[in-house]
């Protein structure tokens, strides 16, 4: 199995300004998915997908082993992602004269997240028969108790549930997609079904501490406090 690790990393950010290249313990964001692509250890090409030139100059000091300018027609606010990810992999595989089995795509915005869930996320798709993994948390709000929807005649569940349910424990599991790895088989990604949740994809569950999606000030703010975390737990002695 060939596999590519692809990260899509554009220049414009509105909630965030150079949200991509902003600082987290002592690294920009873009250089931790860089680091835990190459340091899972399973990937024969690691790729930065970007518009910016700057972004593309940090992948590769920060040893992205490819770096692929995006064109500006996938690089816009209101642009998907998955045409970003199919460029990228189509340039590469250009570049090297090879294709591969597996592309998984790594969010620079969940820097929390651990080698250990890159390697699961990739051991369980190729393990099954599923099309891809998409990476995910359990859901704290659930649209069976607490989502609702504003209708004409008032308020309404977003999901009726199949009983009475007075507890959020009570209802049925719900999960809340992080981003932080998904994991295609290269035919599933090219093909002319562009849906990423359908029903024979696989979760690859992850705990919430490693799910945070930095998309807001406060996101950031809370992320740079986990980690000063993190860093004093791994400095501190042990007894």
């Amino acid at each position: 199995m060939r596999r590519i690790a692809t990260i899509c990393a554009r220049g414009g950010s509105k909630g965030i300004p150079d949200k991509n290249l902003q600082e987290l313990g002592g690294r920009p964001l873009l250089a931790h998915a860089i680091e835990q692509a190459i340091e899972a250890g399973v990937f024969d090409a690691v790729a930065v997908s970007s518009d910016a030139t700057e972004i593309l100059k940090a992948g590769q000091q920060w040893g992205c082993s490819h770096q692929v300018r995006r064109p500006a027609a996938f690089a816009g606010d209101t642009a998907a992602k998955l045409p970003a990810i199919r460029h990228c992999v189509e340039q590469v595989e250009a570049a090297t004269g090879g294709s591969f089995d597996i592309v998984v795509d790594l969010a620079v915005t969940s820097p929390l997240r651990d080698i250990s869930d890159i390697r699961a996320a990739v051991t369980l798709l190729e393990d099954s028969n599923a099309p891809l993994v998409l990476s995910a948390h359990e859901s704290k709000d659930s649209p069976y108790f607490n989502i609702v929807e504003v209708e004409a005649d008032g308020l309404t569940l977003s999901k009726p549930p199949p009983g009475a349910v007075f507890r959020r424990q009570d209802a049925p599991r719900c999960y809340a997609l992080n981003g932080a790895v998904y994991a295609w088989r290269r035919a599933v990604l090219f093909d002319a079904d562009e849906r990423v949740v359908r029903p024979e994809a696989r979760l690859y569950i992850m705990p919430d501490h490693r799910s945070l999606d930095i998309d807001a000030p406060l996101d950031l703010a809370f992320a740079r406090f986990l980690t000063e975390v993190r860093q004093r737990d791994l400095s501190r002695p042990r007894r």
